[in-house]
This record gives structure tokens, C-alpha cells and sequence, in this order.
């Protein structure tokens, strides 16, 4: 079951497990530059509005009907990142999630295929993975998510498949089988919120469809599955598609307002506001997919092209880096700067 809740779609498998559940949100960032350095994690900037396809039947193309599921606004480079949370007590229910941008995988490269398959490595798993924010293209090294209109090239599916048919971002979730959960999972987080509770006593349309490119480098780990493919319970999930929508059409489409643009990474390391690092050192990291270590980015897509699809970088040099980890304060979720919109 797949539920709209705020800005968040939730799922939820209460056939295997009263707590299997996980929640997923799409956020606001700032696009780092392509300039061949490798950048950390930048921060969250609010989570992108979401709207069923369902409620807007009448104004949208038939395709988009057929897919249904839920759509979201995107300027033309705009850059986003994926956010997964589970219930904060027990550490999350263990869910497996695929990503895919246009029917591409984010993590393998190759094209769409729901099932699991443990050689393929094609997966992610929360709550050891706290987010995704973009393409896999080598081991601890991934290429920004960047929003681009879908029939222009630019898109990872355009240029791995030479249609641009799909479009904006494909999930499905996997709950963990429930004998797993309460033999292994389960009596382990239990211990460990027991002993962090222990250490807290001690202190008181068409035209309008993006799809999604590749951009900036930036240090981030993608963590194998400690628990193997057989934890998984293949007999359920839920899968659902997320329209991108070019922003400038959004009122058009739903009466309401888009979000106001993102600040430049520039203007936001010059204010001094934080960058942030994740690193768990106990869990494997995959390494890059050859499919889309090939693909190239928005910005050298637009110098071949001879186009200006880009906004100035400007000077970019992240002083302020918080490290974020298991155990430490806001290590699920990149705080939202105060001094942003």
C-alpha cells in the first residue's frame, strides 16, 4: 500500500509485518558544479511537493494517466536527491528499493527489471542507505540527479537508450520477510535503542516531462545488502512512477504555485552554511556501473551541443563539512539551513 502523506510517499506492508514500512521524500538541493572535483553531500532545502497524477486527470497527457502514481515540479537544472526513513524507533523496518530514471537503474546502469537478483547488485537497502543522490558511477562516487526536459538528449535514458520515452523516476519496495526481521533484525535494533536510552538517561504535459541527467560528482557510499537476497519478501511490493514536471508548467497544471529557485552553491558555501560527509565503515560499498560511468554530464552534453543550459558555477570551495554517521546527532536526515528559502 502506497500512501501520499504531506510531501512523503509512504509504504507500508502490513500483510508481512505491523512495522514494515518506509517513507520516501524528494528534496531541494543545490546543484554542485561539473567541474571534474569531487564534492560532498550538499544539504536538503525542503522536500519537493508532490501531487497524485489522479487529481489532475483532465489536464494531463494520457501516458501520464496510464502511469499514474505521483508527479513533481523540477526547474530546467535543477538538482534533487532522494531521501528514505523508516520509523525512527527500531532503527526502520529493512526494506530493498529500486531506482530507476527512465527505466535506467540508478545503481547498475541497465535497463529496468523489478525483481531482485542478488548478482546483479542493483538494489539499495535502508536504513544503511539514508539517501540517493544520484548515478552510481564509481565505487563511493555518484553523478548528481539534474532535471532536464525530457526529448532534448540529455537524459541518462536518451543517451543509454536513444528514446526518450519514459521519463522522471521509477521505485519499488521490498519489505524483509518477517522470520527474518524478528530473528535477526529485530533483537538487535531492540538492543541497540536500549542502550542509547541508556546513554540518554545519563543527560536530562508532453513538453512538460523531465527526465533526469547526470551532473557534479560527489562523494557518496551506495552500501551492498548486509543481509543477502533471501531476506527479502519478492511475494510483495509496491512500485510506484513519479512524473517530472518542468516547474514552469506546474500552475498550469494544479492551480498552485512552483517552489522558488534554489541559491547557487556558490552563494551558499559564501555564506559559510554546511556541507556534510556519511560514511559507515562496517558495511561494503558497491562500486561504479561501466553504463553509466559512459554517460556524459549536462555540462558536456551542452559544450558539444553549443548550448548555454547551465547558470554559472562561480567559485565553489566547501569549508564547512559535518560528518554524519550511525550514532551521531541528525544522522538520518541533512538539516535544512535557516538561512535559505
Amino acid at each position: 500500500m502506497i500512501t501520499l502523506e504531506n510531501s512523503s510517499l509512504v509504504f507500508r506492508f502490513p500483510e508481512v509485518h505491523k512495522h514494515a514500512r518506509v517513507a520516501i521524500q524528494f528534496q531541494r538541493t543545490l546543484r554542485i558544479p561539473d567541474d571534474g572535483k569531487h564534492y560532498p553531500l550538499p544539504p536538503g532545502l525542503g522536500a519537493l511537493p508532490l501531487r497524485r497524477v489522479e487529481d489532475f486527470a483532465d489536464r494531463i497527457s494520457s501516458d501520464w494517466r496510464e502511469r499514474a502514481g505521483v508527479m513533481m515540479p523540477l526547474y530546467q537544472a535543477e538538482a534533487m536527491w532522494i531521501s528514505f526513513t523508516g520509523r525512527q524507533w527500531f532503527g526502520g523496518y529493512p526494506c530493498a528499493i529500486k531506482v530507476a530514471a527512465g527505466k535506467i537503474n540508478a545503481i547498475s546502469g541497465k535497463s529496468w527489471k523489478p525483481e531482485l537478483d542478488g548478482s546483479d547488485r542493483d538494489y539499495i537497502v535502508v536504513p544503511e542507505q539514508p539517501w540517493l543522490d544520484g548515478f552510481c558511477v564509481a565505487k563511493d562516487v555518484i553523478r548528481q540527479f539534474v532535471a532536464m526536459p525530457l526529448g532534448a538528449g540529455y537524459s541518462v535514458e536518451e543517451q543509454l537508450t536513444g528514446k526518450s520515452e519514459h521519463g522522471g523516476l521509477q521505485i519499488i519496495v521490498y519489505p524483509m520477510k518477517k522470520e527474518h526481521y524478528e530473528a535477526i533484525v529485530r533483537p538487535r535494533e531492540e538492543r541497540r535503542r536500549s542502550a542509547m536510552s541508556r546513554r540518554l538517561s545519563k543527560r536530562a504535459c508532453a513538453a512538460s516531462a523531465m527526465g533526469l541527467a547526470a551532473g557534479g560528482r560527489m562523494q557518496q557510499q551506495i552500501y551492498a545488502d548486509p543481509h543477502g537476497v533471501d531476506a527479502w519478501d519478492q511475494s510483495v511490493s509496491s512500485r510506484c512512477f513519479v512524473t517530472l514536471v518542468n516547474a514552469a508548467r506546474w500552475r498550469q497544471i494544479t492551480g498552485q504555485a512552483p517552489q522558488t529557485k534554489p541559491p547557487t552553491a556558490a552563494d551558499y558555501t559564501k555564506a559559510g552554511l554546511p556541507w556534510f560527509d556519511f560514511y559507515v565503515a562496517d558495511l561494503d560499498t558497491l562500486g561504479g556501473a561501466p553504463e553509466l560511468a559512459l554517460v556524459k554530464s549536462v555540462a558536456e552534453m551542452a559544450a558539444e551541443k553549443g548550448e548555454q543550459v547551465l547558470g554559472p558555477d562561480g567559485d565553489v570551495k566547501p569549508t564547512t563539512v559535518i560528518g554524519l554517521g550511525p550514532g551521531k546527532p541528525n544522522s538520518k536526515v541533512r538539516p535544512v539551513s535557516e538561512d535559505t528559502d
